[in-house]
Parts: structure tokens; sequence; C-alpha cells
């Protein structure tokens, strides 16, 4: 059910990296984001698995949370794994009928973009989504972006509305999980005849849902403007304070990142 779908809810473990600082975990998610897409060789592929695996154990996410986490996302994970061994002609060729042509390249092709994929959502789950709440990353970027006011960049207004576009991912699933449920006790059918068929019966879901966040939007607006909501000179409750245990987090996690790609570099240069 959508309603399982945990993208971009908050799970409670108070493991280290739910009491780390957000900046920490965002500096550290941006640089696994350009490890990730960089890498290439087998080698480094499997010490990006080990290390994704620890980020999960040290979070202590159960297995169910995180497969909530990576389902949504299977369907573009195959629909790139055929794209790529379909559409990649280099190499050496495995299977050739007609106009189909299957080359090594671009199964390798096809197996590394997936594992990225996959590797990309669980490291935004463990590092961000269910380890941080919305209010802590909008707090995080807010800081980050500091230096941006030097500009007249409204920092706290692009914090503000990520924060809340975080917030509203359950609700809008939650939303999408009712409307589906109303529409099929009227007799709406979601799960058979063909693709168009069934991309088609999805109007009467996002009519609805479309009209339920404006309202929603709309509704939030009203009661922030009702509360005199304004960014300038907002202050903390909690303030953001890097502990020593975060500085420790984050050299752990760099020097993971450095390894990373370093066995990437070796297996260049010697395989």
């Amino acid at each position: 059910m959508l309603k399982d779908i945990s993208l971009g809810r908050y799970y409670e473990t108070g493991s280290v990296l739910h009491k780390a600082d957000p900046r920490i975990k965002i500096i550290l998610y941006l640089i696994y984001l350009v490890a990730i897409f960089t890498v290439k060789s087998p080698v480094a592929v499997g010490t990006l698995f080990v290390i994704t695996a620890f980020q999960t154990i040290l979070a202590k996410i159960p297995p169910r949370i995180m497969k909530n986490s990576v389902v949504p996302v299977l369907p573009l994970t195959v629909f790139i794994l055929i794209l790529n061994i379909f559409t990649v002609r280099t190499g050496n060729k495995i299977f050739e009928y007609s106009f189909i042509s299957i080359t090594d390249d671009g199964l390798k092709q096809a197996i590394l973009m997936s594992l990225r994929i996959l590797f990309l959502i669980i490291t935004t789950s463990v590092l961000l989504t269910l380890t941080t709440t919305p209010l802590k990353v909008s707090d995080a970027l807010e800081s980050l972006m500091k230096p941006l006011t030097f500009f007249h960049v409204p920092v706290q207004d692009f914090a503000m509305m990520m924060s809340i576009a975080l917030r509203f991912i359950p609700t809008l699933i939650e939303e999408t999980d009712k409307i589906m449920k109303a529409q099929v006790s009227r007799g709406a059918d979601y799960d058979t005849g063909f693709f168009f068929k069934r991309v088609k019966g999805y109007v009467t879901v996002l009519i609805p849902l479309f009209i339920s966040s404006f309202k929603r939007a709309e509704e939030l607006a009203v009661a922030m403007d009702a509360r005199c909501y304004s960014g300038i000179g907002r202050t903390k409750l909690n303030p953001l304070k890097i502990k020593g245990s975060d500085i420790v987090l984050f050299l752990i996690n760099l020097a993971l990142a450095v390894v990373l790609v370093l066995s990437d570099l070796i297996w260049k240069r010697f395989f």
C-alpha cells in the first residue's frame, strides 16, 4: 500500500546518525552523491555496497523500512536497466536478433546505472529522510546557505520551502491512498487492462490530488500569514551545535569516501 512507503518519513531509532548534526549529514550526503556517480570499477561498487550496509547498520534502520524506501523506485531502476541494455552498442556482442543488439558493455553499464540509483536512494534515506526531521533539515540548509545572504538571497525562505516540501511528502502519499480507495469503491480499476488504459485511469486520482494539494497549500499560507510569519530575524528553539562525535562521524565517513575513490582509481590503473 502507498501508506507503507517510507519516502520522506522520519524513523526514530536513537542511533548515532539520528543524533548527528544535520549539517554534517548533508555534507556527507553530497560527498557520497559525487562518489556514487563517479566510481565505475567492480571493486569500487563492492566497496560502496559495504559502506552503504555500514551506514544502514549504524542507523539501526529495520530491513522492512529500508524495503519501503527502495520498492517505489524499482520500476525506474528496471527502466534504466532495460534502456542501457538496448541502447549501448559498444563492446562485444552477446545477443543479436534483427534490430536488437546486446553487448557486454551495455550489460555492464545497465547494471552499474541501476546500482547507482539504488545506492543513491538508500544513502538518501539513511543520511537524510529517515534519520533527520524536516525541521532539522530546514535549519541545516539555512545554516549552510547563510553566506548567500551577502548576495541578498532569501535563504530562510528557501529553507522553509524545502522543509514544507519534505513534510508534505508523507501527507500526499496518504492522500493518494485515500483517493485511490475511494475511487476503487466506486468501480475504478487500476490493476487490469493495457498500460495506456491504466495510465488514463490514474487521471481520476491526479485531479482530486492536485485540488487537495492546492487547498492544503492555501490553508497553510493563510495560517502562516495570520500568525505574521516572517523568516527575517527568526530564532531557533534548539540551535545547531557541532559536537566531538559529529566530527568523528564526519572523518570516518570522509575516510570511507576517500577509500572508495582510491579503490576505483587503483582498479583503473592496474586492471
